[in-house]
């Protein structure tokens, strides 16, 4: 018996992966809440992780170039997390939406939803994209650049976000895709754009072969060409009757006020997601007071760090469509405890991370980097931000609740508290009045975001937001 039921589990559990990475036709509002989560958290966990992978890639051939031009990435990056912000924020009110109208049982409405998602992303690009290129250089001064961070970074600046409707589609219908239960063709998609931006990046970069050798804007083509070719993949599936959204022409007729709800959602959405990124263009801008080699180091920091949250972030996004389909299909308590068992799951990973983070800090920095400076604050970066990874794994599943039901406001007035009015006067007087330097940066993040997850529990323990609005 004994030595039948090692192979058994894991036959099972293989059988198990393997369902979660096809196509399927699961109802996530009925049966075990722990294979719901996990049919969904696996491909979306997995996805998250394509994502990070980006800036990874990016980041490791730019550091071939020089600390100015991971300085150039990291500023632009910080900038264009704006852009991520709107795109996560509107993504939001998708998923929450077309998970009601899924749990609902009405699929049409759902791909309604997603035709208005479409033309919202097609307007903010344009905005985004025309101000972009014209503004490039100005925005890298705005933000301490040098004058050799700016001349290496304009045109990475320039082509990152005039290429924004390939961020914005990538996140919105991959949002539509998770609220709908297809998390697989998400994940796909990012494949896609990930195998592409690998093997573009050293080629545009370097010049190798017949390709020009473009610098750090190499970095910037290779990965808009490869984010546009997941957003055709995408489309394409959108539009191929496979999932379970079932996509046609008259959905992209616009309905006035099924878009108006959508924006009035996303206005949470994207305000939570502004004032987090915009703490976090502050938090750059008070380590750039200490040098392009301080500004490399919380570079290389984030991308790694953001290469372990953003899976974490996947089973968040699961709990997030798991309560909407279930308040959809009038089962809240189901959903709450979608939620907290997410938040189990999250922590177990998240201290296990930790503890690699703390001990292996120097050896992960140093894939990077081997300039002293950068090595000493980003080792630095990398503990203590580990520190805080138990109070994040709850955290973000509780604010991923309460955006799968709609109630994209209480994390928005969560994170104007916490980062606005704390972390950042907090992190200008520890690096600055107590010269702790960057260090205090890193410190003010664990404590605003471990003050974030003590509020987040008390409001979603009050439950109001089962009567979300979506």
């Amino acid at each position: 018996m004994t030595s039948n039921s090692g192979p058994g589990r894991f036959g099972r559990a293989i059988a198990f992966l393997r369902l979660s990475l096809r196509d399927n036709e699961t109802d996530f509002t009925v049966g075990p809440i722990g294979r719901a989560l996990g049919l969904l958290a696996i491909p979306m966990m997995l996805e998250m992780s394509m994502e990070a992978i980006f800036a990874i890639v990016d980041i490791a051939f730019v550091a071939q170039i020089g600390t100015d031009a991971v300085a150039a990435v990291g500023i632009t990056e910080a900038l264009v997390t704006v852009l991520y912000a709107v795109a996560i924020g509107f993504g939001m009110s998708v998923t929450a939406m077309v998970s009601r109208r899924i749990g609902a049982g009405d699929p049409d409405g759902a791909s309604a939803v997603t035709g208005q998602a479409i033309w919202v992303g097609a307007a903010v690009s344009i905005l985004v994209g025309v101000f972009g290129v014209l503004y490039a250089e100005d925005m890298l001064r705005l933000m301490g650049a040098s004058p050799a961070v700016v001349e290496q970074g304009a045109g990475f600046t320039a082509v990152m976000l005039g290429g924004s409707v390939t961020i914005l589609y990538l996140f919105l219908l991959n949002a539509a895709f998770r609220g709908a239960g297809d998390a697989t063709v998400a994940l796909r998609s990012l494949w896609l754009a990930n195998g592409i931006n690998i093997v573009l990046d050293p080629c545009l970069i370097f010049g190798l072969g017949p390709f020009p050798e473009l610098g750090v804007t190499g970095a910037a083509i290779a990965t808009t060409i490869g984010r546009g070719t997941g957003v055709l993949y995408q489309l394409w599936y959108l539009w191929s009757d496979k999932g379970r959204l079932r996509f046609h022409s008259k959905h992209l007729r616009v309905i006035p006020h099924l878009m108006s709800r959508l924006v009035r959602i996303s206005i949470g959405g994207v305000g939570q997601f502004l004032i987090a990124t915009s703490s976090w263009i502050g938090l750059m801008r008070i380590v750039a007071i200490y040098g392009s080699s301080a500004i490399a180091a919380y570079t290389i920091a984030l991308r790694m760090i953001e290469f372990i949250l953003l899976p974490a972030w996947g089973l968040g996004n699961a709990a997030s469509t798991l309560v909407g389909q279930n308040l959809g299909a009038a089962k809240p308590e189901r959903a709450e405890r979608s939620a907290w068992l997410a938040a189990r799951y999250n922590g177990t990973f998240m201290i296990a991370v930790a503890v690699v983070l703390l001990l292996f800090a120097p050896w992960l920095t140093g894939l990077f980097t081997d300039d002293p400076d950068v090595l000493r604050w980003g080792i630095n970066c990398v503990r203590i931000m580990g520190i805080g990874f138990p109070m994040y794994a709850l955290g973000m599943i509780l604010v991923q609740a309460f955006n799968g039901a709609g109630d994209t406001a209480t994390p928005a007035i969560l994170n104007l508290v916490c980062f606005w009015l704390i972390q950042l006067p907090l992190a200008w007087w520890l690096a600055t009045t107590l010269e702790l330097g960057p260090d205090g940066v890193f410190w003010a993040i664990v404590i605003s975001e471990s003050l974030l997850t003590v509020f987040a529990v008390l409001m979603f323990r009050r439950g109001n937001w089962k009567h979300a609005d979506a």
